[in-house]
């Protein structure tokens, strides 16, 4: 029998599996806040330049101002300015900042930009920490899936929770903007390291038939982190301790060691078969199906010991191996492209939509859970149909946002919004599509190569 067999006879989605995915779901709330939590950190309130003769620091009402940010102002004139008119009537051009920037409180007490004044002639370093960190993402990915190879999930996903909570905590104490990007390196790295692995722990212990359901689930709790995000972010408006008070639960995740079982499909494939076959009457006996004598034996038989393990490494070359494999490859490699380019363009940019940011962050959250769930009875019908689908609804919708004027931001927003619909329902599916796709043995290697495409 191969192991998808044994996990029919033990029990595809018993209680074992169950209580794993509330292991492995559990993270993926924290991944959200240091996916998205940027949004907040590195956001841009209204500013003006000082003057360079300095002097007490005036209230202005930056929202009803309008006119060039990067602009020079008389500190006299802060009181005085009238504020129907625009700032350039009472400033100059800056040319450097030599007086200090004046940034808007009323939205954000501090963050990574009001810091180290990253606006202006310095904005570009805020972009480049963020795609520093997008970076981050890739080579984890790379790095920390070869490595699962080589040592486990498990011992990964471990590794990966433990590094993540203390970047994630060194984070919220950076003295300067270059350590700020170098630790936020190291966090992005480990969140491939977490999420690629615990989604392939988790669909190496479910059965065929519960595979689609479990991958979904997993999406549940991303969403929630994402809507759960706008609450804390709501309640701690400044950036240091908004950062560690999503890093600091990461040592909560200690016990893992005690309860995060490791794959009986990676310890078969590395000649591990005794620790194997213990794994796997420990999960039939808590599934209520304890393996009998002759269930033993027909794994522990050399003819089967070879169905369960695969003998051959498989390399990235097998993806291209033949023309059908091929085909296959670069279709999904680009819908993981076009899916992830689109969904995180949407999350982390939703400042530009002209509403509070906030309450933004909370429905674009929302639109995910009913995203995620009519993805259960649409792949039902047609895996293919369902994702061209739903990538022309969040493609349309996103299209159509460009021609909306600045002043209609709620109709932005709504389109936003569908598109926000279309493109999470259609992420969801190339997950399971790339699962179901290629053949069982290489499955690996796709999530492997597919996940660096999902992070560039």
């Amino acid at each position: 029998m191969n192991f998808d067999e044994v996990l029919d006879r033990i029990g595809g989605f018993g209680r074992f599996q169950k209580t794993l995915y509330v292991w492995i779901c559990l993270p993926q709330i924290f991944l959200a806040f240091h996916m998205l939590v940027s949004v907040f950190t590195g956001a841009v309130p209204p500013h003006l330049c000082r003057s360079e003769g300095g002097g007490p620091r005036l209230g202005f009402n930056f929202s009803i101002a309008s006119g060039e940010s990067c602009t020079s102002v008389q500190d006299g004139l802060l009181s005085q300015l009238n504020h129907s008119l625009p700032i350039t009537e009472h400033s100059s051009t800056s040319n450097g900042c030599m007086g200090g920037w004046e940034f808007s409180k009323e939205v954000f007490l501090s963050t990574v930009v009001t810091e180290w004044d990253l606006v202006c002639e310095n904005a570009t370093l805020n972009n480049i920490g963020s795609s520093i960190y997008m970076f981050g993402l890739l080579v984890g990915a790379v790095l920390f899936g070869a490595l699962s190879d080589k040592y486990g999930r498990r011992m990964i996903i471990l590794i990966g929770l433990a590094v993540q909570a203390i970047f994630g905590v060194g984070v919220a104490f950076a003295p300067n903007f270059y350590i700020y990007v170098l630790l936020r390196f190291v966090v992005g790295m480990t969140i491939s390291a977490v999420i690629m692995n615990a989604f392939v722990l988790g669909t190496e212990w479910t059965g065929p038939k519960k595979r689609m359901l479990a991958g979904v689930i997993t999406d549940y709790f991303f969403g929630f982190g994402y809507i759960l995000l706008a609450g804390v972010a709501y309640l701690i408006r400044d950036w240091r301790k908004l950062q560690l008070a999503i890093s600091a639960p990461g040592f909560l995740f200690l016990f893992y060691i005690w309860v995060l079982p490791k794959s009986a499909r990676w310890l078969m494939a590395n000649n591990k078969h005794e620790e194997a076959l213990d794994l796997i009457r420990k999960a039939a006996l808590i599934n209520g199906k304890p393996l009998v004598d002759d269930d033993i034996e027909l794994c522990q038989s050399p003819k089967n010991s070879e169905k369960l393990q695969d003998l051959r490494k498989y390399t990235v070359v097998d993806l291209v191996r033949t023309p059908r494999m091929r085909k296959q490859s670069l279709i999904l490699f680009y819908l993981w492209f076009v899916n992830v380019l689109v969904y995180y363009g949407l999350s982390l940019n939703i400042s530009d939509f002209g509403m509070n940011i906030y309450l933004t962050q909370m429905i674009f959250g929302l639109v995910e859970m009913p995203a995620r769930t009519i993805t259960l009875f649409t792949l039902n019908r047609s895996r293919r149909i369902s994702q061209l689908a739903f990538l022309a609804i969040g493609g349309l919708a996103c299209l159509l946002t460009i021609f909306i004027p600045d002043d209609l931001s709620i109709i932005r927003t709504v389109l936003a919004m569908v598109g926000k619909f279309g493109i999470t329902a259609s992420l969801s599916i190339v997950y399971i599509y790339s699962a179901e796709v290629f053949p069982t043995v290489i499955r690996r290697v796709t999530s492997l190569v597919g996940r660096p495409a999902k992070q560039a």
